[in-house]
């Protein structure tokens, strides 16, 4: 298991955007409380890359990941070519009478380990067994 998130956190670290020497990895906390609200304000790249993962769980189009996930055109695209080149995502094409390259993204079972062993570390990370 923790073989697996240290492979997770050096493909992480090949996106170009985190370097596992200069930002510190920890706390990965994706909600930050503001004025009593919760707030995706300071979302991790891994956090962001398990919501995409769920919101393509079951098969979804670019435009609903996009405003699930709350991602910019262009941050979606980086993410998606990102995790189709990791074999994490895959698109099925479809069709349908209004449009025929329509594409659907769907999470793999690799993309599945992922958001378990996210899970996995979220929880060690929030247990009581870590704070002073």
């Amino acid at each position: 298991m923790y073989g697996f998130c240290f492979k997770l956190l050096n493909m992480l670290g090949s996106l170009g955007q985190i370097s596992l020497k200069e930002k510190p990895l920890f706390p990965v906390q994706s909600l930050v409380q503001v004025a009593g609200k919760a707030s995706l304000a300071h979302r991790s790249r891994m956090d962001i890359i398990a919501n995409i993962l769920s919101a393509a769980n079951d098969g979804a189009r670019k435009t609903h990941i996009m405003y699930r996930c709350n991602l910019s055109f262009k941050q979606l695209h980086v993410y998606l070519a990102f995790l189709k080149d990791r074999r994490l995502l895959k698109s099925v094409p479809i069709k349908t009478e209004e449009k025929n390259n329509s594409v659907t993204y769907q999470t793999t079972g690799k993309g599945r380990a992922f958001l378990q062993a996210y899970s996995s570390i979220r929880a060690l990370l929030s247990s009581s067994e870590f704070e002073d």
